[in-house]
């Protein structure tokens, strides 16, 4: 599935996508009302079906994965809390320190293998205030990635997600799901959303990655929980009004984009394969699980970006000698292997 108006092929983000000729008829013909008067007959209709589809008793629609999580971490902490979470975390990398600026919150961070953290280690990250004579932050909020984009996009398995929300329980704390790429994990484990999300007190799912969404994210958690995350979201500043174009364009893709997503996996497996094999380049192949590839190099991956770009092929440098390929809706088999033609003629030698 094509429809992209550009001839350069870009593999640096699912984020890039597009809306469809069809989702974008979807968005055009939309019944829209003033969400902030919650009279959007669209989001209502998006907010309940995304509630339902994951097991939660409401949802809220917000713009941005980030603000959703942001919304899910000041909902659950208070100022002088600490949030525990793998030292690759999208919450503590990417999201401009929201989670000290905005929840007035510590982070603990987890040494996890590929950004999944395992019970044990998340365990022994819950500090508590009470016992500690004051010198410790109280351990309020325990949040998974799935998948994990620095990770290389691998997923949690649903054994694992149960026993991290029990340790979670146990210890008195809440726990958040940051699923903004969720769907990819369920369709590489096999697992239902709802199931994999059954321990979790929020969830934050992103439609703008790999459903192809223009914008937009969504919040899914209980009544109460939800009430408090409407409060903050008008405080954030993301009260919007006919935001239900937007949200047809979400419902279009969950009808016809979640599906889809094994072609993506398919395609970023052929993509390591393939890389991994010429001695310029090495996966781990372990790690592709789903959408995306990380890429070791010899040379400069700015070289390597030059060299690709000058062929039409866009990646994103991750590091000195690192870059990312991310397979998503406008990625096709050919485009797959323009790049691996491409790349096997610059730097021909077989391992």
């Amino acid at each position: 599935m094509r429809e992209h108006p550009s001839s350069r092929v870009d593999f640096r983000s699912d984020t890039v996508t597009q809306p469809t000729a069809a989702m974008r008829e979807a968005m055009a013909n939309a019944s829209v009302g003033d969400d902030v008067l919650g009279d959007d007959p669209t989001v209502l209709a998006l907010q309940d079906r995304v509630a339902a589809l994951f097991g939660k008793e409401a949802a809220l629609f917000v713009a941005s994965g980030t603000m959703a999580n942001a919304i899910a971490l000041r909902t659950h902490t208070s100022p002088g809390d600490e949030i525990v979470c793998d030292r690759t975390a999208h919450i503590y990398r990417y999201e401009g320190g929201g989670y000290a600026a905005l929840c007035g919150a510590s982070v603990a961070l987890v040494n996890g293998e590929h950004g999944l953290m395992t019970p044990d280690q998340v365990r022994a990250a819950i500090r508590k205030a009470e016992g500690s004579g004051g010198h410790y932050p109280n351990g309020q909020l325990v949040c998974v990635e799935n998948t994990a984009n620095l990770g290389g996009g691998t997923w949690y398995s649903v054994q694992a997600l149960d026993a991290i929300a029990a340790v979670a329980r146990e210890l008195g704390c809440a726990t958040h799901m940051d699923g903004a790429r969720i769907f990819n994990a369920s369709v590489a484990s096999g697992v239902d959303v709802a199931r994999l999300c059954e321990g979790y007190d929020s969830v934050s799912i992103c439609f703008s990655k790999g459903l192809g969404a223009p914008v937009g994210s969504v919040l899914v958690g209980s009544k109460s929980f939800i009430q408090q995350a409407h409060r903050w979201r008008k405080m954030f500043g993301g009260g919007w009004r006919q935001a239900g174009l937007l949200a047809a364009a979400c419902l279009h893709a969950l009808d016809h984009h979640v599906e889809r997503l094994g072609e993506d996996h398919r395609r970023a497996q052929q993509v390591a394969e393939a890389l991994n094999r010429l001695e310029q380049f090495s996966v781990d192949l372990s790690t592709v699980q789903s959408n995306m590839v990380y890429v070791d190099c010899r040379a400069p991956a700015n070289e390597v970006l030059s060299t690709l770009a000058a062929h039409g092929i866009d990646v994103l440098d991750t590091g000195a000698h690192r870059f990312r390929i991310v397979c998503h809706l406008h990625i096709t088999d050919e485009d797959v292997n323009r790049l691996i033609d491409v790349c096997r003629t610059q730097w021909p030698v077989d391992a």
